[in-house]
């Protein structure tokens, strides 16, 4: 095998978050129009590798996927051994706006996974005037927890090896193995503490249900995305959650289930690159004033 360097770029950004100094470490690739990509619960931006190593979407996107912090190579901040990691949805929204302030990411699209897909909607409620489109991967307004965390940070427990145990049957079975295990990989090396502190926003603070019917897709389009074999944010849930929101656009995907991008990337393409397509023919048409048949469809409220 002849040695190759890949195109994936990765830095450490200073910044504060939350009233305290973070070192944020993230990757990116590509140039054009900026996709933030956000990783599930318990992982890191790792998973987006995929999509940074394709031409066909860094040819027209400059990909950025940042480790949250406790998450990869991103460190907590200092003084944290004398706390209890605990994601709110104010230290989340307030890590992605500041990190497009800091990289001066003019309206960028959004991309989010899990945890990530939660987040897409709470920007989509909150935020929609700073991005130019939305995509949600495995994403819903709640679900009900189907698993207890509050044993995963104990002594005697590897909690790495019982979040991966925990997610691996959300992987399609039509997933290659090397893809399933190194999706697999990242949960093993996370700590228990990490992913049950990503799930307190994910499973008990974030239930926007009361809120979800304030989304506007005439400011912001939103598609959501979600595999067919996700038991954890089920079709049903992403399809009901879409009831509520005039204009979004659903697809169920084939063949894959809650970690598309990383279980099966070859697969995620596939629905990816429309999306994406689309969300570029969407520039196109606002700067000759052109109405698209998306648009149209769009006002309708009718989805896939």
């Amino acid at each position: 095998m002849a040695a190759e360097l890949e195109p994936i770029t990765g830095r450490y950004l200073r910044l504060e978050l939350q009233g305290r100094p973070h070192r944020l470490y993230f990757e990116e690739a590509g140039t054009g129009i900026p996709l933030l990509c956000l990783h599930t619960a318990g992982a890191d931006g790792r998973q987006f590798r995929h999509l940074m190593n394709d031409p066909e979407i860094t040819g027209h996107f400059r990909v950025l996927a940042f480790d949250m912090p406790w998450h990869g190579k991103s460190l907590p901040p200092a003084g944290w051994q004398r706390t209890d990691y605990r994601l709110t949805t104010a230290a989340y929204t307030q890590l992605i706006l500041k990190f497009c302030q800091a990289l001066e990411l003019a309206r960028p699209v959004a991309l989010g996974c899990s945890i990530g897909g939660r987040m897409i909607l709470h920007l989509a409620i909150e935020h929609a005037g700073r991005f130019r489109a939305l995509i949600g991967l495995e994403a819903a307004d709640f679900q009900d927890p189907w698993y207890d965390t509050q044993w995963l940070d104990r002594a005697g427990v590897d909690g790495g090896r019982v979040s991966a145990a925990l997610v691996s049957g959300l992987i399609a079975p039509q997933s290659p193995a090397e893809s399933r295990h190194e999706t697999l990989w990242m949960y093993r090396q996370s700590g228990g503490a990490v992913f049950k502190g990503d799930l307190y926003f994910y499973r008990v603070e974030a239930d926007l249900r009361p809120r979800i019917g304030r989304i506007d897709t005439r400011r912001c389009p939103l598609f959501l995305l979600t595999g067919e074999y996700d038991f954890s944010c089920t079709p049903a849930d992403t399809r009901r959650t879409a009831s509520r929101i005039a204009g979004a656009r659903v697809t169920i995907m084939k063949q894959l289930g809650h970690f598309p991008m990383s279980e099966n990337p070859a697969q995620f393409r596939r629905y990816l690159l429309p999306v994406l397509e689309e969300i570029r023919g969407l520039g196109r048409n606002r700067r000759t004033g052109a109405a698209g048949g998306t648009d149209r469809r769009r006002r309708q409220g009718k989805g896939r």
